[in-house]
């Protein structure tokens, strides 16, 4: 019988169980209840509080049509623009943001304030990134990788060193980033010698995911990663095991699961993304041991 690990840090985090607490408790209170998008990126957990009434409102538009009720701004944090304009409309508004999200609101809006360039590691339609970049008094750069890193660089190749070390840049992070490439890029920016102001907003509990992920599926025969679709911090859990494991699944629920067990599988590892339910994980747990 293979031994079954299953990661201490998966599931929900603080902000994720926060956000979703405070809908459920919205609808105990009752009336209508609208979030400003998904409250997470976990179709099952959205799919739940929908059978609740729990409506999802897609765009800034249909929210200013709202009049009365309860509108519940998401986890990952909106722009400033979209929060004058909620509190514009009929409705009660309740901040549901993640703490460390809105934590980098503030830096970006301060160090934008005072002359600095913003650059947000992350990946630029992700949510929390479109909503930190709202928080800017000036244009932000949104850099993904190593190469779009390098490009940014090079195109500065005019300026002297002196030149460069008068550019002020600020640079913060999806909180939910990979740490590993987070710094690959800080380096390849710090090369120039600007004036940087580097913030490493990546929280406590992604790089805690992450390194502990690594560690499982680096002696795991199979390793499963359960999390949404949509769910950023799961796929980059499940690029990061894929790495270590070879043999590497992303499922959302058991029923996803399609594994054709070897026989001489001695550890399945299991983790999940910050928007993952306990209940999905403790399933997906009773169905791997049903088959090893």
């Amino acid at each position: 019988m293979a031994e079954i690990i299953t990661a201490k840090s998966a599931g929900f985090c603080f902000g994720v169980k926060r956000a979703v607490d405070t809908v459920y408790e919205e609808v105990e209170r009752g009336g209508p209840i609208y979030t400003y998008g998904p409250i997470i990126h976990n179709e099952e957990v959205v799919g739940d509080l929908e059978r609740r009434g729990v409506k999802v409102l897609d765009s800034i538009e249909q929210a200013a049509g709202i009049t009365s009720g309860t509108i519940i701004t998401r986890s990952h944090g909106i722009s400033r623009e979209e929060d004058e304009k909620l509190a514009a409309t009929g409705a009660r508004c309740v901040d549901a943001t993640c703490p460390f999200v809105k934590r980098i609101h503030k830096i970006v809006e301060e160090s934008s304030a005072d002359g600095y360039e913003i650059i947000i590691i992350g990946n630029p339609v992700h949510p929390e990134v479109k909503g930190i970049m709202g928080w800017s008094h000036v244009p932000v750069t949104v850099i993904e990788n190593r190469e779009q890193a390098a490009a940014f660089v090079e195109a500065d190749d005019g300026r002297s060193p002196e030149e460069a070390a008068q550019r002020k840049i600020c640079i913060v992070s999806q909180t939910t980033f990979n740490a590993n490439k987070f710094e690959e890029i800080v380096a390849i920016l710090s090369k120039k010698g600007y004036n940087v102001r580097c913030m490493n907003t990546i929280c406590n509990a992604t790089h805690e995911r992450q390194a502990e992920a690594r560690a499982i599926a680096a002696k795991a025969d199979i390793m499963i990663v359960i999390g949404g679709k949509s769910s950023s911090n799961s796929y980059k859990l499940y690029e990061i095991c894929r790495k270590e494991c070879a043999n590497t699944h992303f499922i959302q629920t058991w029923r996803d699961l399609n594994l054709s067990p070897a026989g001489n599988e001695q550890i399945i590892g299991i983790t999940a993304g910050a928007s993952t339910p306990k209940n999905i994980i403790e399933e997906v747990q009773n169905h791997v041991r049903a088959d090893f």
